[in-house]
């Protein structure tokens, strides 16, 4: 019985088949690291690192490929966002339906005297631009917002939340993790602070790897949270102050550098539009199928308008971790079941402690895939 994979919110495969292709040619042909040498291999790797951070500045209209910090994932990006820029006494916003890699970091700070509040969203995980500003504070150092949900699928108004915070001087950081790759994400027009995206997801990239693109005025205020050797300044024991050596210490991933390139390049050739398009069409056939089915919540919005491919089920007479684990081994529907990480959005949509089975198609899954699993979905219920 072959697989037919429906995991891509928490990875995308398969990948494009460039990706493979370039981290091999970096592992068997070329091997040497970057800001550590001016002989040829390390020049092609110096060069493919910055055709990554070109190539991610265009993706998401960043002007200033210097200021597009490669970190070993989203989760990294956020906490050098969060550990860099707020200390005891100050305030931060964040959404109900963030995940564990916003609140985890955000409780360790919380016992350090950071105070945070939640911004209220409706029971689809969608949360209202207008609600914003009573809830800001004099000490509000920053707006953190997931951009996508990685359990409704519910996307935010990134423009709207963006204008509100930068009429009041609050720095916007945006989690790109469920839409980077598949949404228009507008870095300079929406005024973001902070756009923190993973590799392994939409971009269709390998694994320990992701970008942090910052806006100058907001980068000069972040401390380091890892400082070390960086290939540059060596007659100095401080941390350059320059970037984006300021918040690239070690050696860095450059299997993973050159399988984001390469994958990069592909959502830049395939285009952002084709890409959301087809998430929406697999979107709209999975929903449309769930229609009239008892006893199975559907745990998000049922409109495609700012809707991701995540699609989250609650199986109200069974147990979901049961109901997943027969997807995969009587119909092969690999999904993921739990809370996915993100226990604030589950209480949200009312689906704590129980969680929700969830399917999400990437650019390689079909309408058969659909199909099948809405087939298997209607068995199980």
């Amino acid at each position: 019985m072959p697989a037919i994979y429906l995991d891509n919110a928490a990875t995308s495969f398969p990948k494009p088949p460039a990706v493979a292709e370039a981290m091999v040619r970096y592992l068997t042909e070329v091997g040497a690291s970057i800001n550590r040498g001016v002989y040829a291999s390390a020049q092609d790797a110096g060069m493919t690192t910055l055709l990554l951070r070109e190539g991610l500045c265009r993706l998401f209209h960043h002007g200033d490929p210097t200021h597009c910090v490669l970190t070993a994932g989203n989760t990294m990006g956020l906490n050098m966002v969060l550990r860099g820029a707020l200390r005891p006494g100050d305030h931060c916003l964040v959404s109900a339906m963030e995940h564990n890699a916003v609140m985890r970091p955000l409780r360790e700070l919380a016992d350090q005297g950071v105070a945070f509040d939640r911004i209220p969203c409706d029971s689809a995980g969608r949360l209202d631009p207008a609600s914003i500003p009573p809830l800001l504070r004099p000490n509000t150092r920053l707006v953190v917002i997931a951009h996508g949900s990685n359990v409704s699928g519910a996307v935010q108004d990134g423009a709207a939340v963006g204008r509100i915070c930068r009429e009041r001087g609050v720095p916007l950081v945006l989690d790109a993790a469920q839409t980077a790759g598949h949404w228009d994400i507008d870095f300079t027009g929406w005024g973001l602070s902070a756009l923190s995206v993973p590799g392994h997801k939409g971009l269709m990239g390998p694994s320990g790897i992701g970008a942090l693109l910052l806006e100058p005025d907001f980068a000069r205020t972040l401390a380091p949270i890892v400082t070390g050797g960086t290939g540059s300044a060596s007659d100095s024991e401080r941390q350059p102050a320059y970037m984006p050596d300021r918040f690239e210490s070690g050696t860095p991933n450059l299997p993973g550098i050159y399988g984001l390139q390469a994958a990069v390049d592909f959502i830049l050739e395939t285009g952002v539009d084709a890409l959301r398009r087809h998430e929406t069409e697999l979107t709209a056939r999975f929903l449309e199928g769930l229609r009239d089915l008892p006893r199975v919540r559907l745990a998000g919005p049922r409109e495609l308008e700012n809707r991701a491919g995540v699609i989250s089920l609650d199986f109200m007479d069974q147990d979901n971790a049961e109901v997943s684990f027969r997807l995969e081994q009587d119909y092969g529907i690999l999904t993921r079941c739990g809370l996915h990480c993100a226990p604030s959005a589950h209480k949200t949509l009312g689906t704590f402690p129980q969680g929700t089975v969830r399917f999400s198609p990437g650019w390689y899954s079909t309408a058969a895939d659909v199909d099948a699993a809405l087939a298997a979905v209607r068995a199980l219920a």
